[in-house]
């Protein structure tokens, strides 16, 4: 995977309002999943041509997020210190960061926390947990450790648009791996188990 030319595909997403119309499902999910054989976007377009503008849109966003998190997942195990889980149909491990598993969700900031982002820098074991909690449900719901990488653009609120920024993104991720360090996780118990978990705050 080129990330450049992939960058200036995930930024073709731009013109087009984002916009769920409804949260994610099982069933939508399986309407829509040609996404992770289409990587271009004039191609996703013409496949969603026949679809109303609300199925249109859900499978535009599940595009941006699928790629954009290949890409992540790409820039994360490229690093010395990572090592990639060798079976992709991995529900709960994608890498493993100095030999502890992991499994990644990018996530815009939640503006229904009902916190301020520095308070969420401030607080991030609350962050953390809420995100367990109120993300990923049905078939993507689990409770097991997980790095977070949050999106947060100061100056639009729309956090969205950070996703197609892989240079700053591999630029955050590249600065928290050569400073990983097992101790500054953020340990849960959630589920009778504890879990570790952390945040790479990607900021505009």
């Amino acid at each position: 995977m080129n990330l450049q030319s992939l960058e200036s595909e995930l930024k073709k997403r731009l013109d087009f309002p984002y916009n769920w119309g409804r949260k994610q499902s099982d069933e939508w999910d399986r309407k829509t999943k040609f996404i992770y054989q289409t990587q271009d976007f004039e191609n996703l377009n013409n496949q969603c041509k026949d679809f109303d503008s609300e199925l249109r849109n859900y499978a535009f966003n599940r595009w941006l997020n699928f790629w954009s998190a290949k890409a992540i997942e790409q820039i994360i195990t490229n690093h010395p210190n990572v090592r990639k889980e060798e079976n992709q149909f991995s529900k709960t491990v994608d890498f493993y960061i100095s030999e502890i598993p992991f499994d990644h969700k990018s996530s815009v900031f939640p503006k229904q926390l009902g916190k301020s982002f520095d308070y969420a820098i401030d607080h991030k074991k609350e962050l953390i947990e809420w995100l367990y909690q109120n993300q990923s449900q049905q078939g993507r719901k689990h409770f097991e450790n997980r790095l977070f990488i949050i999106f947060f653009n100061e100056k639009s609120n729309e956090h969205w648009k950070l996703k197609t920024e892989l240079t700053l993104i591999q630029e955050k991720i590249e600065d928290y791996l050569r400073n990983f360090s097992k101790d500054n996780l953020v340990s849960l118990n959630l589920d009778s188990r504890e879990i570790l978990s952390d945040v790479i705050w990607i900021k505009a």
